[in-house]
């Protein structure tokens, strides 16, 4: 569905984007993430050629240039800011974008926006007035969205109504790009994650790749602990002990496990420890930064 291939971004003979490649598949939601001034809104930006860039960005195998937006007929987009106009109602500004009353009559509805889309949008508060963006980059069931921070301002209740609609969308089909700086609620429905950092890719992988490499640690239950202890330490494998619990480093396990079987022991569980997703990104990036 997209496609960027050694894509380059200057802005006055800066370099923003450096060399950047990948790519997103109809139906996955992919969350672009990193620290501010990491490249995310540019990478947005160019993608929808606002830019100027090197390289090559396709959608849907028609390319993307700098003054030809055909390409760009089946991509929603909400960047910074909700581009509305203050004077109009909400539903005005629907219906500048929409093909299909339908369509804007279901977004208005899944969105609760139908209390206040008939006001004047200059009075909307900032989580309404993101909902309607959200709304109207929705609009006529594009094949590609990008969505540059979609969180910003909504409650909680908003935050999970967007949530869900992407979810829907992305399950008919639709490809979705998101930054969000709220790393908890972008893991709950990425399918990819990529995340550069000065303009650079350092990591570009599925959610699921991404939390098996990620885990560092084990959790062991076993039934004999004291056996266990005692062969963990004869074989030189570190661990921590809670009881019947042990915590193994994940590139011990295999060895474990052959050793327990060599040794007739039986695991009771063995499950990854549970690790924030917000520290793992801190200590990539602070991996990256310390090898550069």
């Amino acid at each position: 569905m997209l496609e960027l291939h050694h894509v380059d971004t200057f802005i006055h003979h800066h370099r923003i984007i450096d060399h950047v490649s990948f790519s997103i598949e109809p139906g996955s939601i992919v969350g672009l993430i990193g620290p501010n001034g990491a490249g995310k809104t540019t990478i947005m930006k160019t993608i929808l050629g606002l830019t100027k860039f090197t390289g090559q960005i396709s959608i849907d195998q028609q390319p993307i240039t700098e003054n030809d937006h055909h390409a760009l007929a089946s991509v929603g987009a909400l960047i910074e800011h909700p581009a509305i106009y203050p004077f109009l109602t909400g539903r005005q500004n629907l219906v500048l974008y929409a093909h299909d009353p339908h369509d804007l009559e279901n977004l208005v509805r899944i969105l609760q926006m139908t209390n206040y889309i008939d006001h004047p949008s200059k009075g909307y508060s900032l989580g309404m007035k993101q909902k309607l963006g959200i709304a109207i980059a929705l609009l006529n069931h594009p094949r590609l969205v990008i969505l540059d921070e979609p969180m910003n301002g909504l409650d909680v209740e908003a935050t999970i109504c967007v949530r869900q609609l992407i979810q829907h969308y992305a399950d008919q089909g639709t490809a979705f790009l998101i930054s969000s700086h709220i790393l908890s609620e972008l893991q709950k429905v990425m399918t990819q994650v990529i995340l550069i950092n000065q303009g650079r890719v350092i990591v570009n992988q599925p959610i699921a790749d991404f939390n098996r490499l990620n885990h560092q640690d084990y959790h062991l239950t076993v039934e004999d602990p004291t056996v266990t202890a005692q062969l963990l330490t004869s074989h030189h494998i570190p661990f921590k002990r809670n009881d019947h619990q042990f915590v193994v480093d994940r590139h011990t396990i295999f060895t474990i496990q052959d050793l327990f079987a060599e040794h007739h022991l039986y695991l009771q569980e063995l499950a990854p420890v549970e690790t924030n997703f917000e520290q793992i990104i801190v200590r990539i990036l602070d991996e990256q930064r310390r090898s550069a």
